[in-house]
């Protein structure tokens, strides 16, 4: 299911025209980029957080090479899915 996927279902289930719910959902998104960029992790319940982990810095190897880098400590962007959120993709028909 793509962003427009999406979109277009939700606009059919709310009524609500398809341009403000696209308008909705690319706030929604900036909003959480912006907010993950400066440090906020971001809970929805009943959904899921969006939280940022950290990297310890760590030697890797470049196998072509056959030299050490370093990388330094940095932080990714993680979603963890509620116990809802789980409960119902477990319990799902749909999924084989």
């Amino acid at each position: 299911m793509t962003k427009a996927d999406v979109i277009n279902e939700i606009s059919e289930k709310t009524g609500i025209d398809r341009l403000d719910v696209q308008a909705s959902v690319e706030a929604f998104f900036s909003v959480v980029k912006d907010s993950m960029a400066e440090g906020e992790n971001i809970y929805v319940r009943g959904f899921g957080s969006f939280v940022n982990k950290k990297r310890a810095k760590k030697i890797a190897r470049n196998i072509s090479k056959n030299t050490a880098m370093v990388i330094d400590e940095h932080y990714i962007p993680s979603f963890k899915p509620s116990k809802v959120f789980v409960e119902k993709i477990k319990t799902s028909d749909k999924i084989s």
